[in-house]
């Protein structure tokens, strides 16, 4: 596997965060790759800038930093003007079509997709919008298999809050494979 580097960006309360730690854990607990996560945010626990970085590799990982993705994921129009400048040429930028107007030409495939909408829309929990941007991530990409994905799930949540997580990473996984 070629090494892929991966920001998460959005604000707080979106998940953000814990989508990078479910996708690290995937590919390190379930795929026997290398990964490594960091993150940082604004000083609003909720509401304020945040963004998470995400190494997978088959070799180790010496600095946990991404200067350039190859993936970049902006769920807010914040952290698409801050962040879209940043992207490796060739890389992709997967935005949220409700939250996110892409206006930059910037060499990198751009993926717009209603996720938030169709999270409200088909299963009315918005909580679970983060799992779906994960689900989209990966029809676009492959990066980990969904069994990962669900494994990591299934370490962290409780069994009551699984059935809904699931259905986010279906609905993810369909409207990125749409996109391909």
């Amino acid at each position: 596997m070629e090494t892929k580097r991966l920001v998460f960006s959005g604000s707080g309360g979106q998940g953000v965060i814990t989508a990078a730690i479910i996708l690290a854990e995937a590919a390190a607990l379930f795929e026997g790759l290398e990964a490594v996560q960091s993150q940082s945010y604004g000083p609003e626990a909720r509401g304020g800038a945040t963004r998470s970085d995400v190494i997978i590799s088959n070799r180790p990982v010496h600095y946990p930093k991404v200067g350039e993705p190859n993936i970049l994921v902006c769920l807010t129009q914040e952290a698409y003007n801050r962040y879209s400048g940043i992207i490796r040429p060739g890389g992709l930028l997967l935005a949220d079509s409700r939250h996110v107007q892409t206006r930059r030409n910037v060499d990198a495939r751009h993926v717009s997709l209603p996720m938030y909408k169709e999270v409200v829309n088909r299963l009315a929990q918005p909580v679970v919008f983060n799992i779906c941007v994960l689900g989209a991530l990966l029809g676009l990409t492959e990066l980990v298999h969904v069994a990962a994905l669900m494994s990591s799930l299934e370490k962290r949540l409780p069994p009551r809050l699984l059935p809904v997580n699931r259905q986010a990473l279906e609905l993810g996984l369909e409207l990125g494979k749409a996109a391909v």
